[in-house]
């Protein structure tokens, strides 16, 4: 591997992060040894590129920070264009509209024209049911997790019985023919899985949940044996 190939790669290993990571940890991605590690990162800052370091931390990419034009792998384009490809069908007309004009500028971020490339791709997603039940609150729900904002629903459960709840939504799982709503409920006072398709309305409320978004996520993974993302 060239010096050159290896730099980007190592920028690439930062990109992905959102945590320090060791020289050790990356030497071990990369194959090489730490002090590569130590001499590759010096060569990037001393390029421009924004990375802190501290002895004994790592080493971490600064957020919001100026990068140079996206280079892009065939694996990476197909895995852009198949993730586009599925969020299309979700039945979020929002999701779908954010995808195409995520893949838009990442074609225009490139120093090569990508549009073409990425057109071209025989990576498909079946269709699925477009319509169907629960679509409408998909949005609402992702609304509420960003924001951290208390939902109003009414939901029907496996036995029919419709109620009324309030709840702080943390998370929202698209599994095979189904999405599932992690949240806080008000009524029972502790962690449900709500499906989408099972909520009749949903009203959102503009009023903050009391805990942080992050502090619920990691009580309801602990409870349920969830490991963090990386």
């Amino acid at each position: 591997m060239s010096r050159t190939a290896r730099l980007f790669l190592l920028m690439d290993a930062l990109r992905a992060r959102r945590r320090p990571v060791t020289a050790a940890v990356l030497g071990a991605q990369l194959g090489v040894s730490e002090r590569t590690i130590y001499r590759d990162v010096q060569t990037l800052a001393g390029l421009g590129a924004p990375i802190d370091g501290e002895a004994g931390v790592g080493y971490l990419l600064r957020a919001g920070a100026f990068l140079p034009p996206l280079m892009f792998g065939a694996d990476e384009l197909e895995a852009l264009v198949l993730g586009a490809r599925w969020v299309r069908r979700q039945g979020d007309a929002a999701l779908a509209e954010a995808a195409s004009n995520a893949l838009a500028k990442i074609a225009a971020a490139a120093p090569k024209d990508l549009r073409d490339v990425m057109a071209d791709t025989s990576l498909w997603v079946p269709l699925g049911q477009p319509g169907a039940p629960g679509d409408a609150f998909v949005q609402p729900a992702r609304e509420a997790i960003r924001h951290e904002h208390k939902l109003c629903i009414g939901y029907r459960d496996e036995a029919g019985a419709v109620s009324e709840r309030t709840v702080w939504p943390i998370a929202l799982a698209f599994l095979e023919g189904k999405r599932l709503l992690a949240a806080w409920c008000e009524l029972r006072a502790d962690f449900r899985h709500f499906r989408i398709d099972r909520i009749g309305a949903a009203t959102a409320t503009g009023e903050r949940y009391p805990q942080r978004r992050h502090q619920l996520l990691a009580t309801w993974r602990r409870q349920h044996g969830i490991a963090e993302d990386s």
